[in-house]
């Protein structure tokens, strides 16, 4: 019997990091569903088993340096790591006007946009590494595309000035970059998603998507063949350029 694939996907108690924990598991993989506050994250787990699907609560904090070093013991004793989706992000303030903006706030969507990802990732890649088909997926957004936001149709594409979320997307969009360079040859494969515009309560539930739909570029990177992209940045049009 094959032994089944794991995946970690955090901040996956709601919204799209759920839609990717239960398409994951649809899909036969045991998944741990990562979330810092207990009981969302138990009863997203719970509703998950319901469904059919093999998934377990990993106590997450993408913040915290103790809570990811746990997460990674955790993952030690379930005995591999096959796909890591870093999901979890925060906004911030909807108010995020460059001029007017509070520096806290930006300093506070980076340290969980961007430095988590850094942090889970970090602490993660001695078991992606383990993996005959490691993939790493950071959830990313289009409004973190420099290309559009410089393009006369930005505002109809990206919504309102957010000077702290919309460069906090960018930014893990470069750090990507550099994990995909050092990273190269080693057969870990790592890409951005953007899941759309789903309604969650990110935005208020103002989406126009689902979390299944938000979930599928996810997943379908979590699950690429060995012939698989690397570097990318994707959405399910296709290629969301940097």
């Amino acid at each position: 019997m094959t032994e089944k694939k794991v995946a970690l996907v955090t901040g996956a108690n709601k919204g799209v990091g759920y839609g990717i924990a239960a398409g994951l598991g649809a899909l036969g993989w045991r998944v741990g569903v990562g979330a810092r506050d207990a009981t969302r994250r138990e009863q997203a787990v719970e509703r998950l088993r319901e469904a059919g699907v093999d998934a377990f609560g990993v106590p997450l904090d993408v913040t915290d340096d103790a809570s990811v070093t746990a997460a990674a013991r955790q993952l030690e004793e379930v005995g591999r790591l096959d796909a890591l989706v870093n999901n979890a992000a925060i906004t911030g303030a909807r108010e995020q006007a460059p001029t007017t903006v509070e520096l806290d706030i930006i300093r506070t969507v980076v340290e969980t946009n961007v430095i988590g990802v850094v942090r889970v990732t970090n602490a993660m890649l001695p078991l992606l590494r383990g993996s005959s088909a490691p993939r790493i997926v950071n959830v990313s957004s289009g409004v973190g595309s420099l290309t559009r936001q410089a393009g006369p149709n930005g505002e109809d594409l990206l919504g309102p000035i957010a000077a702290a979320y919309a460069p906090s997307k960018t930014f893990l969009n470069a750090v990507t970059l550099q994990y995909v360079r050092e990273l190269a040859g080693t057969g870990i494969k790592i890409n951005c998603a953007c899941p759309g515009y789903v309604a969650t309560d990110l935005n208020g539930f103002r989406g126009t998507l689902t979390p299944e739909q938000g979930a599928a570029t996810p997943i379908r990177l979590a699950t690429l063949p060995d012939d698989g992209p690397t570097g990318g940045f994707f959405e399910d049009a296709g290629v969301v350029p940097w």
